[in-house]
């Protein structure tokens, strides 16, 4: 039996019991065979991005850092705030940006919202500039989340269909050997 891969999930929300703690909690379960999922869900507890302490950050985004570099691959679970993504993802997002540790990272999207449509752009053109592997299969946008995922944890049968899709899809970019050089980081 292979050993399931490290994977990293971010949620995007700051929201005790939020549906995006929820999903990743769910495909953290569901997959435990396959993945290894760790979940941070802390990202409210990170200080406000200031370029200035980049190169020397505060341990909480030290410690961020060093979740993400360790990951094999990342998924980021997130809501949609005002047709857009929530500040505190934007902010951790942001703590990363003078890395090259999303480049060439395999990543996959999630945004769970009543509509999403504008926060799932935005985040797939965040992960595009910072050269993060995220393919077609491995961004799921799942609108109106509040009458697909059920108090007890139950999930719309489409929506795990879909989310099955996403993890085999993440699971194959990282399998996937094929790098290319980017303009951080040659191969």
């Amino acid at each position: 039996m292979n050993t399931p891969r490290k994977i990293l999930g971010i949620s995007g929300s700051t929201k005790k019991e939020s549906s995006s703690d929820r999903l990743l909690r769910i495909l953290s379960e569901k997959y435990k065979d396959i993945i290894e999922l760790e979940i941070f869900n802390r990202i409210d507890e990170l200080p406000h991005f200031n370029p200035e302490l980049s190169d020397n950050p505060p341990n909480e985004v030290r410690h961020f850092r060093s979740l993400i570099e360790e990951a094999e691959g990342i998924i980021i679970c997130t809501p949609e705030y005002v047709f857009s993504l929530p500040g505190s993802l934007k902010n951790a997002i942001e703590w990363i940006v003078s890395t090259t540790l999303f480049s060439s990272k395999p990543v996959a999207l999630i945004v769970a919202a009543a509509s999403g449509d504008k926060a799932f752009e935005s985040l797939s053109l965040i992960m595009e500039t910072i050269e993060s592997r995220v393919y077609e299969d491995s961004r799921l946008l799942i609108k109106g989340i509040k009458g697909k995922l059920g108090k007890s944890g139950e999930l719309d049968k489409e929506v795990l269909v879909q989310l099955e899709k996403l993890v085999k899809s993440l699971l194959g970019c990282i399998e996937d050997e094929n790098l290319t050089a980017s303009k951080y980081r040659e191969i």
